[in-house]
């Protein structure tokens, strides 16, 4: 591995970092996206279950907001109702609607950099495989070529450019997965709010007025 990194020359070492960082990334992402992290599949049942007969304690709310992100932003959503039994139904969609922003915002976290290294590798590579032209040109003189600076050069454009799609294509393969993940996770908070809406607007002052 050394000897190539050596054969690549000093453009490698920007492609070395990406992969590094990359790698980070996608072990960090498989671990925060999975399910029982973002959205417990039973969650909403059991909070609805929790909830029938009357609001929850503080600390059952508090237990529900650390469970998970889907739980977050259903724990928002009963203290809203806690904290004011007169909320409108209004006001208590945009309470959800806070917090489903600021979740979704917690698991896309560091997508931009994946994505960024996605897109950057392959032109990182082609800089490698400019320099490694240069240095072939430069091998070139009037009393003929220098083989060693010749396959030198040849090797720096080389290994640039396969290091290059070898970090880009599995970075926006994962993209693009994790993604996928992200929307489907973020439509499932939105039908879960949506669910526990009218269940939580039967303990308002005025719903239970009418």
């Amino acid at each position: 591995m050394f000897l190539i990194i050596q054969a690549a020359g000093w453009p490698i070492w920007p492609l070395i970092v990406c992969s590094i960082v990359a790698l980070a990334v996608v072990i960090e992402r498989l671990s925060s996206l999975r399910e029982s992290r973002v959205a417990p599949a039973k969650l909403l049942d059991e909070v609805i279950t929790v909830t029938r007969a009357n609001l929850p304690t503080a600390d059952v709310v508090n237990k529900l907001s650390e469970s998970s992100v889907l739980g977050r932003v259903l724990a928002a959503g009963v203290r809203s109702v806690i904290a004011d039994p007169r909320i409108t139904e209004e006001a208590l969609r945009g309470a959800f609607e806070s917090a489903g922003r600021a979740a979704v915002h917690r698991i896309e976290r560091y997508m931009n950099t994946l994505g960024t290294i996605a897109a950057a590798a392959p032109l990182l590579g082609l800089f490698g495989t400019v320099v490694g032209m240069i240095e072939i040109f430069g091998s070139q003189a009037p009393t003929g070529s220098n083989p060693v600076l010749l396959a030198h050069g040849i090797s720096v454009a080389l290994y640039n450019t396969a290091f290059g799609l070898i970090i880009a294509i599995p970075s926006l393969m994962f993209y693009r997965y994790f993604r996928g993940r992200i929307e489907e996770y973020t439509l499932e908070m939105e039908q879960a709010c949506e669910r526990l809406v009218p269940h939580l607007l039967r303990f308002t002052v005025r719903s239970n007025a009418a």
